[in-house]
């Protein structure tokens, strides 16, 4: 049996026949790493290599699927007829395996529990009610995040409390212990255990670690840019007797960092291995080269990982357009108005955006033109939890009697319903002496609601930027009946879309750029460029974060095959204050001679952008402004 590698650039057949020893492949957007890993797999067991003695890490179940099918149809056979296959998964599920098998060594019976997350918050409930610690003011989903982070740093609930600095965390550590009791009472697990537990059994049982070792000859492990600090250790401690480990990954993409993802782990693959041999897969497979090229300006300018020059047979294309709008919804109608232009399937269409509150006036544009779109892990504005939350308290200041509303706040908790219904005393029978962002800011001060939802994770920081948006929609309509009725009209509207796009099964893709993540579209939209917005204004002033920010960008650039649509604004209504934010830097970074720039503005297209772009100015300068 032999695997026809002739599909294969000759960079890409000599990554896969270098079999022996560790291997590192830098694998560009679009590059093609996937098959590369895939063709490996296969390639060794056309050499004779037993497939049980392959070991296949991904992150999704859904690549490690991909992956079986793939070596199947290399190695010309059918699931039924052929087995074994190598070993390929996530690396939760390997290690659920391993510890199916070996945790008795720990305690742990084969047939002990998984706990998904919610699951898991309400173990971490439990051990809050069992230490009579408040739900209120302490988030479940906090604490359980901050649990997560240490388990991922390697930090059990006995050496916690070493590491605990400050109340919150004094805290986390008596529930982290707590946390774990529960879960060994009920002989269950967590996903982060899964892990972690492996580690241990390898780390006090030789024996143990030797026996998978030694059954796994040749480990290969996808998108190594997103290992954390457990997945990095389990990966060295298996690999080491042979020492035939291949990672494929991009530092470049390292987009993860706020879940314990470490970028640096492929500089530190080169240390750990400095025999290692090194492939650089630098020719695109997707993109124009004008978007290579404009990617390669954003993402250069960063000094701590590997930075790969992509190039690629396709045409050159289309430059780059960049447009700048009066305002976000001249912004969103641009939009709109270029997907009918050109006349595509909806499906060949994304529109990306950093923060998921930027979803709010394009959702509304979209339904405003009958555009339908889909929403990629992500909840419709105006069905998110604290947007009617918020929705809830403004409807019992119209309406008191509203028990839908009332029973909503309430379930929010009773000692904020009781400093709501001060508010709706205080405003007395006269609500319409008041504007509706008056009436908004009261209600989120009084009921302290963004410390409620404000957890101190990204999720809490979204929901925040939502509660923040909607803010933007109350300035635009002073009258609280109004605003009310309007926003009645957007949420029947969700209704007919969702039949639309039933009817028509094609729709534009909207996402922010971390969903957008390993997908591709022909034209992509990326809009609010803007400093302050992309890069995030939390970002700004840490180096670390900045460098993430770009690879964002990165990211989002390279989803692009054909078109490339980059949109910023003159004045933006974003949480409820108008502003004049700067030009992103990442537009600055892309040379003029990749650009197309447009102006929806009155007077010469472009002037504006023109004039900033001509700016030279580097990272310390825009601190400074």
């Amino acid at each position: 049996m032999t695997v026809d590698l002739s599909s294969l650039n000759d960079l890409q057949q000599r990554a896969v026949k270098s079999t022996d020893g560790p291997v590192l492949i830098l694998a560009g957007a679009g590059s093609g790493k996937t098959r590369v890993l895939t063709y490996k797999a296969a390639y060794l067991i056309s050499n004779g290599v037993s497939p049980e003695g392959i070991l296949c890490l991904t992150f999704t179940n859904k690549a490690a699927n991909e992956m079986k099918t793939r070596i199947l149809n290399l190695i010309n056979q059918q699931p039924a007829t052929y087995n074994p296959l190598p070993t390929m998964g996530t690396f939760h599920s390997v290690c659920a395996k391993i510890l199916r098998q070996d945790g008795h060594l720990i305690g742990l019976p084969p047939s002990f529990t998984i706990y998904d997350e919610n699951d898991s918050i309400d173990a971490v409930k439990q051990a809050m009610a069992a230490l009579d610690i408040s739900t209120q003011k302490n988030s479940p989903f906090a604490i359980r995040q901050t649990i997560s982070g240490a388990k991922n740093e390697m930090i059990g609930s006995l050496e916690y409390p070493r590491f605990a600095r400050g109340f919150y965390q004094e805290q986390v550590a008596k529930i982290y212990l707590e946390y774990q009791k529960i879960l060994e009472k009920n002989k269950a697990v967590d996903f982060d255990d899964l892990l972690l537990l492996v580690v241990k059994i390898f780390q006090n049982y030789p024996a143990t670690l030797a026996s998978y070792q030694i059954r796994f000859h040749y480990i290969l492990v996808d998108e190594y840019q997103d290992t954390n600090p457990v997945q990095y250790l389990l990966t060295k401690m298996l690999a080491s007797r042979y020492r035939n480990i291949c990672v494929v990954g991009d530092a470049s993409q390292s987009i993860y960092m706020f879940r314990g993802a470490d970028f640096r782990n492929i500089v530190n693959f080169k240390n750990d291995y400095p025999q290692a041999k090194v492939f650089n897969l630098e020719q695109n497979y997707r993109s124009t080269q004008n978007i290579l090229d404009a990617a390669y300006s954003v993402i250069s300018k960063n000094t701590t990982h590997p930075i790969l020059k992509l190039w690629t047979d396709n045409p050159r294309g289309e430059k780059i357009n960049v447009t700048e709008a009066k305002n976000e919804e001249e912004e969103a109608e641009f939009v709109v108005q270029k997907v009918t232009e050109l006349g595509l399937p909806l499906s060949h269409f994304a529109v990306l955006y950093r923060t998921n509150a930027q979803s709010r006036i394009l959702e509304e544009i979209f339904l405003k033109h009958h555009l339908p779109y889909i929403l990629i892990g992500g909840i419709r504005f105006y069905e998110r939890k604290e947007i009617k939350d918020i929705l809830a308290y403004l409807r019992l200041i119209l309406n008191p009697a509203d028990t839908v509303s009332k029973s909503r706040i309430e379930k929010i908790g009773k000692t904020r319903a009781a400093h709501f219904w001060e508010i709706v005393s205080e405003i007395g029978t006269s609500p319409s002496d008041y504007s509706t962002l008056e009436l908004l800011d009261k209600v989120v001060e009084k009921t302290n609601y963004l410390e409620y939802i404000d957890d101190g994770t990204e999720l809490g920081k979204a929901r925040v930027e939502n509660v923040k948006e909607i803010r933007s929609v109350a300035e635009q309509t002073p009258q609280l009946a109004q605003f009310l009725e309007n926003v009645a009209l957007v949420e029947s509207e969700y209704s007919s879309d969702e039949k639309l796009k039933k009817s028509t099964k094609d729709a534009v893709t909207l996402t922010t750029l971390h969903q957008a993540k390993g997908l591709e579209w022909p034209v992509v939209f990326i809009v609010g460029m803007e400093e302050g917005l992309f890069p995030h204004s939390r970002c700004l002033l840490d180096p670390a974060q900045m460098e993430e920010e770009r690879r964002l960008c990165y990211v989002g650039l390279t989803r692009a095959k054909n078109l490339l649509f980059l949109t910023r604004t003159r004045q933006r209504l974003y949480f409820g204050t108008r502003s004049n934010n700067l030009i992103s830097r990442f537009l600055i970074d892309i040379p003029e001679d990749l650009i197309e720039s447009n102006s929806q503005i009155a007077g010469p297209p472009g002037e504006q952008f023109l004039d900033n772009i001509s700016i030279s100015a580097d990272e310390d300068d825009w601190l400074d402004a």
